[in-house]
This record gives C-alpha cells, sequence and structure tokens, in this order.
C-alpha cells in the first residue's frame, strides 16, 4: 500500500502513562512493559509479601501515595519472568549491549514544588526507556508524550547525560535467558 504524496508515515503505537501520586516506578513498569500490567494495588501486595510483618512498609510512602523502591519494581519484573541488571555506571556505555535488554529504568533526582513555587528537596523519580520499532523512547511519567530519543547513539547519549548529573541509577530489564549468560555486556 502505498502513502498519498506529501503524506506523513504513521508512528508506531508507543504505550506511555502519565504520572498521578506518586506512582512512577508503577508506570515505569508498564511503560517499560509497553501495557498495564501493574496497579497501585498490585504493587501494595508486592510490598506486603516483601515486609510481611511491618507495621510501616520501608517499601513505599508512609502516605500510601506510592514512592515505591526498587526492590518493588524488582519483585515485579521477577513475577513475569524478566530479570534486572544494575548497570555499572564506572563502565563506558559502549559496552552495554542494547539489543540484548528489553529496557531501561531509571532512577532520578526530581526537584520538588508546590504549584508554582520551586522547594529546595529532591525526590527521586522512576523513569523508562525502551525501544519501539527502532526507535528508543523517553516514556518519563511526567511527559506529556513520549520523547524520541532515536537509535542506539540517541539512548547512549541520553544515559550519558543523566549520569553525567550524578545521582542517577540506570537498571536494566532483560531476560533471565540474558542475565544468566551476561549478555548485556559487550566484551569486544
Amino acid at each position: 500500500m502505498s502513502q498519498a504524496p506529501g503524506a506523513q508515515p504513521s508512528r508506531p503505537s508507543v504505550y506511555h502513562e502519565r504520572q498521578r501520586l506518586e506512582l512512577c516506578a508503577v508506570h515505569a513498569l508498564n511503560n517499560v512493559l509497553q501495557q498495564q500490567l501493574f496497579s497501585q494495588e498490585a504493587a501494595d501486595e508486592i510490598c506486603k509479601r516483601l515486609a510481611p510483618d511491618s507495621r510501616l512498609n520501608p517499601h513505599r510512602s508512609l502516605l500510601g501515595t506510592g514512592n515505591y523502591d526498587v526492590n518493588v519494581i524488582m519483585a515485579a519484573l521477577q513475577g513475569l519472568g524478566l530479570a534486572t541488571v544494575w548497570w555499572d555506571r564506572r563502565r563506558p556505555l559502549s559496552q552495554l549491549a542494547l539489543p540484548q535488554v528489553l529496557g531501561l529504568i531509571l532512577n532520578l533526582p526530581s526537584p520538588m514544588s508546590l504549584g508554582l513555587l520551586s522547594l529546595p528537596l529532591r525526590r527521586r523519580h522512576w523513569v523508562a526507556l525502551r525501544q519501539v520499532d527502532g526507535v528508543y523512547y523517553n516514556l518519563d511519567s511526567k511527559l506529556r508524550a513520549p520523547e524520541a530519543l532515536g537509535g542506539e547513539d540517541g539512548v547512549r547519549a541520553f544515559l550519558a547525560g543523566a549520569l553525567a548529573q550524578g545521582l542517577c541509577e540506570v537498571l536494566l530489564v532483560v531476560t533471565k535467558e540474558v542475565e544468566e549468560k551476561g549478555c548485556w555486556l559487550r566484551t569486544d
């Protein structure tokens, strides 16, 4: 089927959840998986499994609004048969074997504000990066829409910028087989 002259090629459908409450971990999970598989209730259940005897659960906000820690993300992905690997920031990004990685979840410092008033506090924010139809996207739930990063060079440049700011952690989402073989890392 050919397109009419001057018609724009259709963009791939990219799943992107927007920020609600402090549910960025839930949004990052769903965005990296490209479908809604997790909810606040599911994340809260994971928290209960991780700390069954805890009155104040250490894996989420005391207010019950989210703010889940990495243990919840890792348990959620393990429940789907996936694995996670922390990226060692001392390694050059050229060693990251992106074709072997399903997606990336970054933990970044995020400024706090009350309306237009910016506060001198920083919270942590989970952000997903994922390739869809050959293009990598920043699927930050605080963005109005997915942000195209381009190919491997684009995502590496984005990661380099995030890591250069410091306090950025990168979690690779991979299959169990890729984790076991260590093939998320280039050895050449």
